[in-house]
């Protein structure tokens, strides 16, 4: 984003609360409007008639409301705060001048009136009455909250032979994408375009907004997301900046950039995960888990971008592979003076695995049966599929696991990690003092969400091909598989096809990258559009070829009768063959197009299964990850090393989420974790091999059989490292209750089991 250099460019630095909580008074900006290349200081009175509140997405669709009876508060944002200001680092007022060092410069010379209000970061507390509101008006801090149930949870918890009953905490974290974000946008384009080139997983949604707020109609507003460095579901959410820098750019004429830098990223971009469940797992002596009761709390921060979908999701992803007939839970969203909380890869589902895995460990502690053991008692089998888990998934449709083997995925990595022969050699390395463990975890995710994606594919007059779709880029390499779908549904090479992603001027409608739905989405909607591409170039090269269009084949960029290979004529000649000329003013219409838009009426489920075998220092508490394994099962296998590329990089999220990342606040509500040296990333030194192997399920709910992939290797790894960690400290009677496991929070917790 920011090697975009334009004309006349402006620069803008934004004005951030120190504060996180507090009523806004007056911004006297005379100081930083006399500092040389300063062109303005801009606030909400300023810009007020464009400045409208932010969308709330994940509103529940009428089958999930009737079911489940969700009461949800509206917690929309002002692009730039007005009144009360309810997290440190939001948004208050942006400086324009001629270099970015003038605008950071200036940024001190504004002044601010503030006047503190208290201030409240732990979920538990902001429900005590008393407790200070961050909207008053409300009468608590309860921003969505639902229960529901399946099966007779009481009946199964009165029957059964042991019940664990624990306490689990998901910390706060969130993505970290090497590019941070961005958004230039330039308001001269001919006929008044307002063109927006921003590092978004959703640029159509971004021209939405922006249409809306400018009263423009959508196609004089073009989005853009180029080469994004990185979005993990962070730049899924429309922010702030999105909307007022383009505003000031349409205000003042001139184009605008701002590129946030990484302590913003940490202050101001969505942080994901916190949660705190009190769990109950009810078995029977043998280890068959009879029942679920959970309840939790997600810390959702200063504003609710996001409706139902983080506290649902992770209700809908909770059971699982595990067969669980009971299950009931009771979910409050909690509004606390944090930075708002929004979808990070996994998006729910990292936190219900590491609450089910851990409980699953603790009854088999409890039970003194193998880990593994009580999985292979409750896993769902093969021939139970489609299998109905009891709810209803996010889009209102009934929850039914498509294809899957999960005992096939355990059994296949507990032979890759030789667990047998772990198990057998663990006693003799304790005798030694080492302490060596291992750790499962397995889930089942929803991916290929709707409703929609779209893809245009078309031929130019060479015999190239381009197609064009909603869904952006952020380096999953949609440009290599989306160019390989069109191209074996085509019959051409894959160097003959270009592909254009996240460009609102290529394609009028898309939805957008999140919630591991491109291949699904995308990928069905370019072969659908290549098929009909290939029907009409047939027709008009069976006229060439004198021919009928059933008996004509097209492979390698070349159209010919089946039998006939010498017959063979280029795409490009059949494409000339229907162009108008003086010779041939009677020639055919040009229609070498063709768009499809894909609809699905729910989605897939992939799903994996996780080991991570770990050791660790008990003088330290450093815990060395010694293997790592994964089975995944996404489907059809379209581009092997992209699909290994996207579990190994969810991996690593996931790993540095159980060993090091954590967003901590002081109770001021001040971010203390605010650079790399206090929040740190896994670095390649740090990883083991991740070894990965294929289980390939095909999907029969799309004509490619394919599942999504994106999201799912982040999802396992904090409970696999939990279980892993917790097996080789259980000589000292360790349980962990909370991540990241750090040094530090290892030695708290073998203090801790010697005090008990």
């Amino acid at each position: 984003m920011d090697d975009l250099k334009l004309p006349g460019l402006l620069h803008a630095a934004v004005v951030r609360s120190p504060h996180a909580h507090a009523r806004l008074g007056a911004i006297r900006a005379e100081a930083a409007l006399r500092l040389p290349g300063v062109v303005g200081v801009l606030a909400f009175d300023d810009l007020k008639g464009w400045l409208k509140p932010l969308p709330v997405s994940g509103v529940p669709p009428p089958a999930l409301q009737a079911r489940v009876g969700f009461s949800l508060r509206v917690a929309a944002q002002l692009p730039l705060a007005s009144g009360t200001v309810r997290y440190a680092g939001e948004p208050v007022a942006v400086v324009l001048a001629e270099s970015r060092y003038i605008a950071e410069d200036a940024l001190d010379l504004v002044s601010l009136d503030y006047e503190p209000l208290p201030v409240v970061t732990d979920p538990r507390a902001a429900l005590v009455p008393g407790t200070p509101l961050l909207y008053p008006e409300w009468g608590d801090n309860v921003g969505a909250s639902f229960t529901h149930a399946i099966g007779d949870v009481e009946g199964a918890f009165r029957r059964a032979d042991v019940v664990v009953r624990q306490t689990l905490r998901v910390h706060r974290y969130a993505g970290m994408p090497m590019e941070c974000r961005g958004v230039v946008a330039d308001p001269r384009g001919r006929d008044g375009l307002l063109s927006v080139w921003d590092s978004t997983q959703i640029p159509h949604h971004v021209q939405n907004v922006l249409a809306g707020a400018l009263s423009l109609p959508a196609h004089r507003v073009r989005v853009i997301a180029p080469d994004v460095g990185g979005g993990f579901g962070t730049k899924a959410t429309i922010y702030p900046e999105e909307v007022f820098i383009p505003v000031v750019a349409w205000h003042l004429g001139r184009p605008v950039k701002w590129i946030e830098s990484r302590r913003e990223h940490m202050v101001a971009a969505i942080h994901s995960r916190e949660q705190i469940h009190d769990v109950e797992i009810a078995g029977t002596a043998d280890g068959t888990i009879l029942a679920l009761r959970d309840r939790f709390l997600l810390d959702q921060g200063g504003y609710n971008p996001w409706g139902i979908v983080q506290p649902y999701n992770t209700v809908a992803h909770f059971l699982g592979p595990f067969r669980v007939r009971n299950f009931a839970v009771d979910a409050k969203v909690v509004m606390t003076n944090k930075t708002p909380h929004a979808p990070y890869r996994g998006a729910g589902r990292p936190e219900a695995v590491f609450v089910m895995d851990r409980a699953v460990d603790l009854l088999a502690r409890e039970l003194r049966l193998d880990p593994a053991e009580v999985r292979r008692r409750n896993f769902i089998r093969p021939d139970e599929l489609p299998y109905d888990v009891g709810l209803l998934y996010r889009d209102g449709q009934p929850l039914v696991y498509d294809s899957a083997d999960f005992p096939g995925a355990l059994e296949m990595v507990l032979a890759a990690v030789d667990y047998r022969g772990f198990r057998q050699e663990q006693p003799r390395l304790r005798e030694r003092g080492v302490h060596r463990g291992i750790g499962i975890s397995a889930y089942v995710e929803g991916t290929g969400v709707g409703p929609y994606e779209g893809a245009e594919v078309r031929l130019d007059s060479t015999g190239g091909v381009i197609v064009s779709t909603g869904a952006a880029s952020q380096g999953q390499g949609h440009e290599t598989v989306f160019a390989q779908i069109c191209a074996d549904t085509l019959g051409v090479p894959l160097e003959a096809v270009t592909v254009v992603g996240g460009d609102t001027a290529a394609i009028p409608f898309g939805v957008g990258t999140f919630a591991s739905r491109s291949t699904v989405l995308a990928g069905n909607a370019i072969a659908a559009a290549a098929v009909k591409l290939r029907d009409k170039v047939s027709g008009v090269a069976a006229g060439l070829l004198e021919a009928s269009p059933q008996d004509i084949e097209i492979a390698d960029g070349k159209a010919f009768v089946r039998g006939v290979p010498t017959s063979a004529v280029t795409l490009a000649r059949v494409v000339q063959s229907t162009v108008p000329s003086f010779a041939r003013p009677d020639a055919r219409d040009l229609d070498f197009e063709a768009t499809t838009y894909y609809t699905v009426p729910t989605v897939t489920y992939s799903s994996a299964v996780h080991v991570a075998l770990v050791e660790v220092d008990v003088e330290t508490g450093a815990v060395r990850l010694l293997r790592y394994v994964v089975v995944h099962d996404c489907g059809r296998v379209i581009n092997p090393v992209l699909v290994e590329g996207q579990v190994h990089g969810g991996v690593a999220q996931g790993i540095g989420g159980g060993l090091w990342e954590e967003l901590r606040y002081d109770e001021t509500g001040q971010l203390l974790t605010g650079t790399f040296m206090e929040y740190p990333l896994p670095t390649a030194a740090d990883l083991p091999f991740i070894e990965t192997h294929h289980q390939v399920c095909l999907s029969p709910r799309n004509p490619l059989g394919v599942k999504g992939l994106g999201e799912g290797g982040a999802i396992s790894p904090p409970a696999a490292i939990a279980n892993a960690v917790e097996d080789a400290l259980a000589p000292f009677g360790v349980r962990v209750t909370a991540l990241p496991l750090t040094p530090a929070n290892v030695r708290a917790l073998i203090r801790a089991a010697g005090a008990r």
